[in-house]
């Protein structure tokens, strides 16, 4: 008995030591978590319960009311309105140019290292830079859209200031500042497919496209899925470029969700129907998520 006991203490010990020092190199990474991430999403959630002061203190305790009050808000609606159109404009647009033009740089042609770093090149601009320099193509006089236009004798159009063309044109700047991303990452895919199945399909007679649909694809099917999610959480997020570009506007058509709880927190001081807000972005994107892997996993073909 005391042998069983000689030879399970130490162990014990050993496992208790292990368990210690793996907290300790955790430690770092626990409390970052927590400060940057816990407590202000426990935060967020406790406030969305009450009515604020300036200051973002809880004043008054409301329970739902802040939620009924964003479900019969038109403004709110009209925010969810113009993030869905904006996920629908960027996401698919976005992922088919990526991977066309990863398609195209994974060809092994003279000089294709320097079109994959053009390609790639919008990976090391900031949003705040991209959209002062997307400010001034937009821009109605002297921007770079409208002079082609009048070189076409094509009517002028008011890109950030048509209710019509606002959204459509924060779309066209997030796609060209995404692409670099996505692209790298696509071509990294397609760069992992085994040469050997393309022989061997080559062997058997088969054209480009039928590599495309019945290889390509398919195999590069867990980096498309990883995309896919990552710009669609991405384009439910988007800020920066709503900011510099239009500010929510013209007539609120480019005010995305996370640009109403900006206003609605910093601007306006109604730090709770914000948060509610925060609550319910953070839903959606956890249901489009869960959707996401549920499925879209199906179709996913690990090698």
């Amino acid at each position: 008995m005391k042998a069983r006991g000689s030879t399970a203490s130490p162990s014990l010990w050993k496992k208790s030591l292990n368990v210690r020092t793996a907290m300790l190199y955790l430690f770092p990474s626990i409390l970052l978590f927590a400060v940057f991430i816990f407590y202000p999403m426990f935060r967020t959630l406790y406030l969305s319960f009450f009515l604020t002061d300036q200051q973002g203190n809880a004043a008054l305790f409301v329970g739902l009311e802040n939620y009924a009050y964003l479900l019969e808000s038109p403004e709110f609606r009209n925010s969810i309105k113009a993030t869905i159109l904006f996920v629908l404009y960027t996401v698919p647009i976005g992922i088919i140019l990526a991977l066309f033009l990863a398609l195209i740089a994974n060809e092994k042609l003279k000089g294709v290292g320097f079109f994959r770093t053009m390609y790639s090149s919008s990976m090391g601009i900031s949003v705040a830079a991209s959209s002062v320099v997307w400010l001034f193509l937009f821009h109605p006089s002297v921007g770079m859209f409208n002079r082609l236009l009048s070189l076409l004798h094509l009517p002028q159009v008011q890109w950030l200031l048509d209710p019509e063309w606002a959204l459509i044109s924060v779309s066209i700047s997030t796609i060209w500042l995404n692409t670099g991303f996505s692209f790298l990452i696509l071509l990294g895919g397609l760069q992992n497919i085994d040469e050997y199945l393309y022989e061997s399909a080559r062997i058997d007679g088969a054209g480009y496209w039928y590599q495309l649909r019945r290889i390509t694809i398919p195999m590069l099917s867990p980096t498309l899925f990883f995309i896919i999610t990552i710009s669609l959480i991405n384009a439910f997020q988007t800020f920066g470029q709503i900011d510099i570009l239009t500010k929510g506007g013209p007539s609120q058509s480019t005010n995305l969700i996370v640009y109403s709880i900006y206003r609605e927190a910093f601007i306006n001081y109604q730090f709770g129907t914000a948060s509610a807000q925060a609550v319910f972005l953070f839903i959606c994107i956890l249901i489009v998520t869960i959707l996401q892997f549920k499925l879209g996993e199906k179709k996913v073909h690990y090698q």
